[in-house]
């Protein structure tokens, strides 16, 4: 068949990397329960397919090809490893195994793997890791990197993980009907978690939120019947399609000041589709509500024709569907631009009695800005100073910075 060109070779190995990973893992661990050799025997077939797809020529179904690799090299690692009874098992249930799951099987596979992953008995910090492992391939170094934390450290959280899944007996298989409202949040707050690492995050940590989309543009299809995973989609949608204007060598651009027409207006239109679609179930959820807040923010002209009192209607439902001193501090926010500043600071005011915001910096930046609108310039600077000492990243303080310097 002649020698195919590597870059087109190379191509080929990464898209089928980015569509195939998680079902070959997920199939394979469905089949031996071993989650370290389902990675390996993964990562061995893309492997192969670089040296003979140059060779052969890209075959017309890679995924099947990669499935077919995976799963022999699988039965070969059996067989040399151990003539146990339980390996020899596997060996057959593998050998059982069919070359390329139904269409029907593919959403079982990944959404076994899915709420494995996400399992409340793991701690958050593990179904994150574990999650990206094994549902999109990233590598145990790339993770560490984007969580700031040392590669052995985040080796041995994986090693654990897998560990306590085994030895925890934890169910590898989708939650029946009527427990998916319960084991949903699980997952949802995983991926919403990666996506927020990404988006507010430094540039090599970027990436982080187009695995989110990724692993949630796969739950919402594969759970068409349930309205919050598309909610999810549809938010991480929207907020994404404003990333191009939210920083601005390294200050943070408030919303107000972002230049709306370098936002991604296809990436807005496919949210807002999204989010109609999940809204007409008459279900509504708490990411359902912050996408309609943020499709509020996305779809204004400018930041004159925000609709602030539909903004903090939603707001007044989101904190119904989970309390939150920070929902109520966004509330406070548009009750402010829409009934007027004074009603804002009341509601501020009440929060910062309260003490639930102690340390929290958006709570004199907001305090700050709404000061800063009702010409109070002299009681915003000490809010804004007080922020700048607690705010996290370099870009909120240089925004803080540049704030206090107008004044």
């Amino acid at each position: 068949m002649g020698v195919t060109a590597p870059q087109l070779v190379r191509d080929a190995v990464d898209a089928a990397y980015r569509t195939e990973w998680g079902q070959i893992v997920a199939t394979l661990i469905g089949a031996t329960g071993d989650w370290d050799l389902a990675e390996d025997c993964a990562q061995d077939a893309f492997a192969t397919a670089l040296t003979t797809w140059s060779r052969d020529g890209i075959p017309d179904r890679p995924g099947a090809w990669l499935t077919t690799t995976a799963r022999n090299r699988a039965i070969d690692r059996l067989r040399r490893d151990s003539v146990a009874g339980a390996k020899l098992r596997q060996v057959a249930v593998l050998e059982r195994t069919q070359v390329e799951p139904s269409v029907e099987a593919i959403p079982d596979d990944r959404l076994r793997l899915i709420f494995t992953c996400c399992h409340p008995a793991l701690p958050l910090p593990t179904r994150v890791a574990l999650t990206l492992r094994t549902l999109t391939g990233l590598s145990t170094a790339e993770i560490a990197a984007a969580f700031l934390t040392a590669e052995s450290t985040m080796a041995q959280r994986l090693v654990r993980a897998k560990r306590k899944i085994v030895d925890a007996g934890i169910p590898y298989r989708v939650p029946a009907p009527e427990q998916l409202p319960q084991r949903l949040p699980a997952v949802s707050a995983v991926l919403y978690l990666i996506f927020n690492q990404g988006y507010s995050a430094t540039d090599d940590q970027r990436g982080l939120a187009s695995e989110a989309i990724f692993l949630a543009r796969l739950v919402a299809r594969l759970l068409p019947a349930e309205p919050e995973p598309a909610g999810l989609l549809a938010l991480m949608l929207l907020l994404e399609a404003r990333r191009p204007q939210r920083i601005d060598d390294g200050v943070l651009i408030p919303l107000e000041e972002q230049d709306r027409s370098r936002w991604d207006h296809a990436m807005i239109a496919e949210g807002v589709q999204i989010l109609d679609r999940a809204l007409a179930s008459q279900r509504p959820g708490p990411y359902q509500v912050q996408a309609a807040i943020a499709a509020c923010h996305a779809t204004a002209l400018d930041a004159a024709d925000t609709d602030w009192p539909q903004i903090a209607a939603l707001y007044r439902e989101l904190s119904r569907l989970t309390p939150s001193p920070v929902v109520e501090l966004n509330r406070a926010v548009a009750v402010a631009m829409a009934e007027g500043i004074p009603a804002g600071l009341e509601l501020i005011d009440e929060l910062a009695d309260s003490g639930h915001l102690d340390g929290y910096h958006l709570l004199p930046a907001t305090r700050a800005d709404l000061l800063r609108r009702a010409g109070r310039s002299g009681e915003a600077a000490a809010e804004y100073a007080t922020a700048l000492e607690l705010a996290p990243t370099d870009a909120e303080r240089r925004y803080l910075e540049s704030r206090l310097r107008r004044l």
